[in-house]
């Protein structure tokens, strides 16, 4: 096993010699035991450990310092959070709109809406519709006034036999298995 000297580290730092096998060697070398070390080549290898260490950490903080100065440009230009999602959303929505596929479906359902048969349908659907607001409004105003023509008593019948029915059909479905509501 070979020691690794301060002169492959300096060639490795500075460029020279540097592929993904002398990368590879030079890991597994630094990453066996001191055994095959001289105090010397150990100590030096330490320091280089120490300083890329420290590189690092720098490296870190100024990265964070380069993000927090961007989210203040981008804040001064008034792009938060959330405007940054709003860009995002909508850059998103103009590159579905855009799509091939979006293109084919709009352009199909364009299609279906010029038709006749699309037409007709909307047209008995809305025919259907009116007819059936119609047909409540006016249920609607007969049950107001034949209500309205009642009189008191009448009125107290109808709620008496109303609660007389209520009050059959819980007691028939309590005790009949197959109507039991609270099933």
């Amino acid at each position: 096993m070979q020691s690794v000297s301060p002169q492959l580290l300096a060639k490795r730092d500075c460029g020279e010699n540097v592929s993904p096998r002398n990368i590879s060697i030079g890991i597994s070398r630094i990453g066996s035991s001191t055994n095959g070390l001289s105090e010397e080549d150990e100590l030096d290898l330490k320091m280089e450990l120490a300083k890329t260490e420290d590189e690092i950490q720098t490296l870190r903080q100024v990265l964070l310092a380069k993000e927090k100065y961007a989210m203040d440009i981008k804040r001064k230009l008034g792009m938060g959070p959330f405007s940054e999602i709003k860009q995002n959303l909508s850059k998103g929505w103009q590159e579905v709109q855009t799509s091939n596929a979006y293109l084919t479906a709009s352009a199909t359902l364009e299609d279906i809406s010029q038709s006749n048969v699309y037409k007709r349908t909307q047209e008995s659907i809305s025919n259907a519709g009116q007819m059936t607001s119609a047909a409540l409004s006016t249920m609607g105003v007969a049950i107001t006034r034949r209500l309205g023509d009642m009189r008191y008593p009448q009125l107290i019948l109808l709620h008496t036999l109303l609660s007389s029915f209520t009050t059959s059909i819980t007691h028939l479905s309590t005790r009949t298995p197959a109507l039991s509501m609270t099933d």
